[in-house]
């Protein structure tokens, strides 16, 4: 059984990037790849798919880990959690979220804190990976991600397919429109009827708002630049 200064020496290699560091834990406490860390509540793959992403050699790391036998589609140790490819979903990291799925994770997972993978990709703006998933075959099946994708044509036919489609599901898939920045399933959603002024109950501002977000990626650079030093033009 892992030790705790095993699993903290598991969590610092992961967040450190540390590949050397990480290899003599797994040598030395092989079980740790499967261990739900004690203290820490994750798994090792959970560690590097965790929020804010991007940690240094974090597709290595992912690869290291799953080819000791990590679980890609590990949950909580009762069943329960998300999946990392969940939380890489959640954070638009793509690099590791391509690891995973190359490795069989199941893409259409349920019970995310948004849903799949996708849903919670496209819920928190995390375009990279959101169109990685559909690239790999999640399925675009709801008003609200095909209008955010910006697929019109998988629009038009999902709401051709249900006329009577609730006013409060037109008007959530022209918020996700304007979040995901795209103009014609905006037009088709406004000349169905979609109110221009909603904002959904699970988020905050107008659809105007919406558009006028940066998305989890860029929104996490910018914050990352700013820790750095760097400063905006005057």
């Amino acid at each position: 059984m892992p030790s705790q200064d095993d699993y903290l020496n598991t969590w610092a290699a992961i967040r450190e990037g540390d590949l050397d560091r990480l290899r003599r834990v797994l040598d030395e406490a092989p079980d740790v790849v499967t261990s739900w860390l004690g203290g820490l509540g994750r798994t090792p793959l959970h560690v590097v798919t965790d929020w804010p992403g991007y940690f240094p050699n974090g597709p290595r790391i992912a690869e290291m880990l799953i080819a000791a036998g990590a679980d890609v589609d590990a949950r909580g140790p009762d069943g329960t959690g998300e999946t990392p490819l969940h939380w890489a979903a959640s954070s638009d990291d793509a690099d590791v979220a391509r690891v995973l799925i190359e490795a069989g994770a199941n893409i259409e997972a349920p019970d995310g804190s948004i849903g799949t993978p996708l849903d919670n990709a496209i819920g928190y703006g995390c375009w990279n990976v959101a169109r990685l998933l559909v690239a790999r075959g999640a399925r675009v099946e709801k008003l609200w991600h095909a209008s955010a994708l910006g697929h019109t044509d998988t629009l038009t036919d999902l709401l051709d397919a249900e006329p009577s489609t609730s006013q409060t599901l037109i008007d959530q898939a022209l918020w996700h429109a304007g979040a995901g920045g795209q103009r014609r399933c905006a037009e088709l959603l406004v000349n169905r009827g979609a109110h221009v002024d909603f904002t959904p109950k699970y988020a905050a501002g107008t659809v105007l708002d919406a558009a006028s977000g940066d998305g989890t990626q860029r929104t996490n650079l910018i914050e990352w630049l700013e820790a750095q030093g760097a400063r905006r033009t005057a």
